[in-house]
């Protein structure tokens, strides 16, 4: 099992920044402070219907299919994402 890459700090929920990668194969060590990728700031729920918007070639029609909801329900969601991540770029 794949452990799940931490995205808020477990004291003050504040988004965390990665600060360190390393390199499996020659140890190399690269520091510095980088925020998130957008993708890594968006809740579980929100990465999960990005990827199934996706996998759908990007129909919500399908999607309100696959989802058992109403296409306004699928296109609402929508709506709202884009609106958060344009709220989390600013």
């Amino acid at each position: 099992m794949k452990a799940k890459l931490p995205t808020q700090c477990p004291s003050c929920e504040t988004l965390l920044s990665v600060s360190q990668l390393s390199c499996e194969n020659c140890q190399t060590v690269v520091q510095g402070n980088y925020p998130l990728p957008v993708f890594l700031k968006l809740s579980p729920k929100q990465q999960e219907f990005i990827l199934q918007f996706f996998l759908t070639s990007g129909s919500l029609k399908e999607m309100a299919a696959q989802l058992g909801v109403s296409y306004p329900t699928v296109r609402n969601q929508l709506d709202d994402m884009i609106q958060h991540i344009k709220d989390l770029n600013m």
